[in-house]
């Protein structure tokens, strides 16, 4: 047994103590180094002097799967449930704004992510103008360069304008090379933005990266692939585009286009409002021939923001699905807190076990976006940060609970 006697050590009691994957009593205490890498998990006796004792749980800090920083400048300009098509055609034309004010917008989003006790960020980039913020490396990125095109004609000039965004953020035409391990990818915006001829330009860029795309958030995507109705055909007449070409596939929209991502390490689906059971026993089998692993990211927030819609969470539970947290973007929700998150799942799923909901924002987060070597739970050796989430009702998150963040 190690003695912690040092003054370099930091060492933290509470009530219960989150490792990431369980829940330990109030006699774990945890040790860290000065620069808050993880030496051990002790028992009180063996631990000596110096402990710091809290109220409420220590946990690993969070993971935000899902988020589009670039769009912080835009909140509250768009009005709540306005519903998706009406949302997306205002970012779209709304979204436009001078430099100085976006950075702004961007460094005070980061500035309440790491407020929030968030410590890893999967974000949504359509543009550099982020990269000034994420150069200071107060949080860490996994940087998903978003790309759309409808319209088969603007597939190569869509994804040339893409490539240049992915090389700035540091990635690398060499897709093949499977050695190296890249926090960023080229990923799809959404089945109904992506023709089948820009799919096959990114596809060779998916090989040993997490891919991710915004999955069935509304309940008519479903209908443009099988019957090619539904409110998206007011949207392309909106923007004006002939969607002439485009021929229903007769399938959900995830059964239409899941095999697109086959490259992919692993995929991240975002939303999943309206996912069906039916959705999840294809991936199910799908995954059966595949070396891959797939996560269901859920914005609860953000889907009562636009269309007051709750995710099918006890669906995923029940089909054993892989459970991550983001909060999507300032344009969409009131606050950047995956604390906020886990708290409106709460509400409407109260049955869930807290530390259920922490696996969900911490290692599960962690691994799915490649970082679970040094984030999401304190196994020795990492640097994963340390939260205290107090004012907590019979070990439950409440709509008072808070986030204080130790390192």
């Amino acid at each position: 047994m190690q003695e912690f006697q040092h003054l370099t050590y930091h060492k933290f009691q509470s009530a219960q103590l989150f490792t990431g994957t369980e829940m330990l009593g109030p006699d774990a205490v945890l040790i860290t180094d000065e620069q808050g890498n993880i030496a051990d998990i002790i028992e009180v006796p063996n631990a000596g002097d110096d402990i710091q004792v809290f109220n409420g749980i220590l946990s690993p800090g969070f993971i935000n799967c899902h988020c589009h920083l670039e769009l912080s400048h835009m909140k509250g300009l768009i009005p709540e449930q306005t519903g998706l098509v009406d949302f997306v055609c205002k970012v779209v034309n709304e979204r436009h704004w001078g430099e100085e004010a976006i950075l702004d917008a961007i460094r005070q989003a980061e500035d309440e992510m790491l407020a929030n006790g968030i410590v890893a960020v999967g974000d949504i980039c359509n543009n550099l103008l982020t990269l000034q913020q994420k150069k200071l490396q107060r949080l860490r990125y996994y940087n998903f360069i978003e790309i759309s095109g409808w319209l088969p004609s603007v597939a190569r000039s869509r994804f040339e304008k893409s490539l240049e965004i992915y090389e700035a953020l540091g990635g690398s035409q060499k897709s093949s090379v499977k050695s190296k391990k890249r926090n960023i990818s080229l990923s799809p915006h959404a089945p109904y933005s992506v023709s089948d001829d820009l799919w096959q330009l990114m596809g060779p860029y998916f090989e040993n990266n997490t891919v991710t795309i915004h999955n069935q958030e509304t309940d008519f995507e479903d209908a443009l692939f099988q019957k090619g109705t539904g409110d998206f055909t007011r949207m392309y007449g909106m923007l004006n585009m002939d969607t002439s070409f485009f021929n229903p596939t007769g399938k959900s929209s995830l059964q239409s286009y899941f095999h697109q991502l086959e490259r992919a390490r692993k995929v991240l689906l975002v939303h999943n409002t309206f996912t069906k059971e039916e959705d999840l026993n294809f991936v199910s089998e799908e995954l059966k021939v595949r070396s891959q692993e797939l996560f269901f990211c859920v914005c609860i927030n953000a889907n009562q923001y636009i269309e007051k819609a709750i995710p099918p969470i006890d669906l995923f539970r029940k089909n054993n699905g892989k459970l991550v947290v983001g909060t999507d973007s300032l344009a969409s929700n009131w606050h950047l807190s995956v604390l906020d998150e886990l708290k409106t799942i709460n509400q409407y799923f109260p049955a869930i076990p807290l530390n259920e909901l922490l696996q969900w924002a911490t290692i599960n987060g962690a691994k799915a976006l490649q970082m679970d070597d040094q984030l999401g739970s304190f196994d020795i050796g990492k640097k994963p940060g340390v939260l205290i989430i107090n004012q907590l009702e019979n070990t439950q998150l409440t709509k008072k609970s808070t986030i204080t963040r130790l390192l």
